[in-house]
Parts: C-alpha cells; structure tokens; sequence
C-alpha cells in the first residue's frame, strides 16, 4: 500500500522537522534526505556513523504543556492529528512492507528537548484530533536517564469516531521516552519491536535503555534460532528448501532481514515453543498449531480424549506487587462498534497457555481452564481481560489437560 499523505501548515510543523533532524545528526547521522514540513508523515532517509543507510516515516505531532480545565495540572500532551476533522473516519498508520523504513508515531518537544513515542502498530487504525496524554514525572524521568519507559491504558477509537468506554477495560500499551541524543537508539528499537506483544516490547525497550548491543541481543532472542531439527522431523524438508533455492541458514536470514516476515515470525513464536513443550509431553498425540482466524492457537490430544483447543497469549513484562506475571488477555483486533468483541467467551478454548517468556527470559508456561478465570464485569459470558497468574495458574500442563478433557 502507498504511503497515504497530509496536507499541514508547514509553519507549524518546520520546528518539529528541524528538531528530528537535529537528533539525528547529533547521533551521528548524515541527513540523506529531509522532508518538506507541509506534507505528513515525514519522510527522512540518512546514513549512520558506521555506514548504514536508514529511513524513518514520521508521524509526528508537537507535544505542550497547556493546563486544562478538569484536567491534572501535571499533565503534557500531543494532539494526534492530519488534515480536516472527519468525524468517524478512521486512519491507518502506514509500514513499509519492505522493511527499508521504519515507521515512528511520537510526540515531539523542541522546547522540553525529548521525545514521546508510542507503538504505531497496537494504535493502529487511529483516529485524528484525539489526544495522547503522559505525565510531568515521565519527563523528568526521560530528561535523567536519557531513556524511559512505562505503560498507560490503550484507548481504541469506534467506528462512530468516539473512544471505547473505559469501563469495559483498556489493554496497556508501552511508552518510550528519549533526548535526542538517543533518538537513533529508539528509531532502532522501533524497527526491532515491530509488531511485538506488549511485554516483548517493553522487554526490548529496558533492554535498549542500557546500549544498542543488548537491543539487538534481546532482539535475536525472540526467534527461533537455525536448527537441524524441525518440530515435525530429524531435518528440514529438502524439497521445501529447494522450492525457496536457499539452505535452512538462508531461510532464516532472509527471515531476520524482511521486517514482514519478521514480524509474522515473532508473533508465533510463543506459539511454536508451545507446540514444541507439549508434543514432549507423555499422553500429548495429534498437537500442532491451528490454522485460519478467530480460532484457538494449538489443538492436540491428551490420554486419547477428544481433541482439546488451546489458547497462547504473552505475559507483560511488568509485575504486580505481590510478584504475580499479569497478562492482559483480550483480542488484537475485534469489531469497532462492540467493545464486547474484544474479550474471550469462556467457551472459546478448553484451555489457556500463558508463556512467561516476557519475565522470565525463558520460553515456559502456566496453564489454567477458563471456567476458573474471572468473568468479564461488563460483558455477559466473557472472560476478563484483567489477568493475574495466581494460583489457579499450574506449570503441570499434564495436569489441566486432563481436568480439561473431563469437562465436557
């Protein structure tokens, strides 16, 4: 798909496009191409210290600190918005299919001297003239440590141009904040957390705090690594090779540097340990992973029963007080005019996995039944989004299967 493009006053937005230049030439970049400030996104092509050339696609909006009525006298904002107000209509926020640019959706304050970047992915489509709000203490953080992170609810606009109410529950989404002389870390960091869950992406975002090294390790660990054993034999399929004309390292380096295809491949990947952890189980026959949309993740069999459908989801990498992994359990995407959509039927799946991988840096799980799950408050015969693995949760997979298997 194009680029799709806004017409905005160029006097208004010089400053912004100045400053996202200025970043990136004091991180070392030569500016290979800047764009004109009248058209939005913004568009920059340059070359890093070490000889790589980079592009960015901007959608970028001037954050201020404008006291409101009724609203926190801490508070700082950017007002997401492109041309003329469509009530209603709904945009979505463009990738490169390529992977050759990166694309950024951020607060920018020339005045304050930092940057406020959200997940263009998770808040994608979005609607204009909304606002993104953070807080006095989140700059402060930023301008002393030069890059933070945190996480605030999501608020999914509706086809009728309102935001979802909250009472029916937001999923977090992670926030990094940097100067600018961090400024190429994060457009780094945004090209290796295309696409993530919440909890990776936090995950690679305290990782990138500390240098790019750890970004890119961090990074590399969220795919599965070359092997000469497949889940389903010894050795690749030498007819599969063949058909792509590369060996299996080839197979997985071109993986490594198509964004698209590295996106698809980290979504999965919690799936395929999943997978992979189960068929090791005694009992476990017939599991693989299910095809096609809206259906569970992994379906297998457990001590010969009826075949039992699972659902995968990642923790978030932030903890509750007590120490509990929490996860927020609800769709990606789900029908705009009913907020009830978002959230699991309790009759979806017969059990639910959730990998700890996010916390724990290694790729185990914790298993529930969803008829022990909390029940949604607002929505009638849905699940909760609100996750906290307690108790209920059991690292014996074997063990709920066959509760599962003895429900119906």
């Amino acid at each position: 798909m194009p680029l799709p493009t806004y017409s905005v006053q160029a006097r208004s937005r010089e400053r912004l496009v100045d400053f996202i230049g200025e970043a990136l030439i004091a991180c070392g970049c030569q500016l290979f191409l800047k764009p004109d400030a009248s058209v939005a996104p913004f568009k920059f092509v340059f070359d890093t210290a070490d000889g790589e050339r980079m592009g960015i696609v901007c959608y970028a909006f001037t954050s201020t600190f404008t006291p409101t009525n009724n609203r926190p006298g801490d508070e700082l904002s950017f007002q997401i918005k492109y041309g003329s107000k469509k009530e209603g209509e709904l945009h979505d926020i463009w990738q490169d299919p390529t992977g050759a640019f990166t694309t950024l959706f951020l607060g920018v304050s020339p005045d304050g001297g930092y940057f406020v970047g959200i997940d263009p992915v998770l808040n994608s489509p979005t609607r204009f003239f909304i606002r993104f709000e953070y807080k006095l203490r989140h700059v402060e953080e930023i301008r002393t440590r030069g890059w933070h992170t945190w996480s605030r609810p999501l608020r999914r606009p509706l086809a009728s141009g309102k935001r979802a109410s909250s009472q029916f529950g937001d999923p977090e989404q992670v926030v990094v904040g940097v100067v600018p002389t961090r400024f190429l870390d994060y457009v780094r960091f945004e090209r290796a957390a295309r696409g993530l869950d919440q909890g990776h992406r936090e995950l690679l975002a305290e990782e990138a705090a500390s240098s790019p090294d750890k970004l890119r390790a961090a990074a590399e660990e969220l795919v599965p690594e070359p092997s000469h054993e497949t889940m389903d034999g010894p050795a690749p399929d030498p007819a599969v090779l063949a058909a792509f004309g590369m060996t299996s390292g080839e197979l997985v380096a071109m993986v490594l540097a198509n964004a698209r295809l590295l996106m698809a491949v980290r979504g999965g990947s919690a799936e395929w340990h999943l997978v992979k952890t189960l068929r090791g189980l005694p009992g476990v026959t017939e599991c693989a992973r299910m095809q096609g949309e809206g259906v569970p993740d992994v379906e297998l069999r457990f001590e010969g029963s009826r075949k039992l459908s699972i659902e995968c989801k990642n923790v978030l990498r932030g903890r509750t007080a007590s120490g509990l992994a929490r996860m927020d359990f609800m769709k990606t995407r789900a029908s705009p005019s009913d907020p009830c959509s978002r959230y699991y039927k309790r009759d979806q799946f017969d059990v639910v996995a959730g990998c700890l991988h996010p916390v724990t840096r290694r790729w185990e799980f914790r298993y529930a039944l969803p008829e022990e799950l909390d029940r949604h408050q607002k929505c009638a015969g849905r699940l909760s989004h609100l996750v906290r693995l307690d108790e209920r949760w059991r690292s014996e997979a074997g063990r709920v299967l066959r509760a599962a298997a003895s429900c119906k």
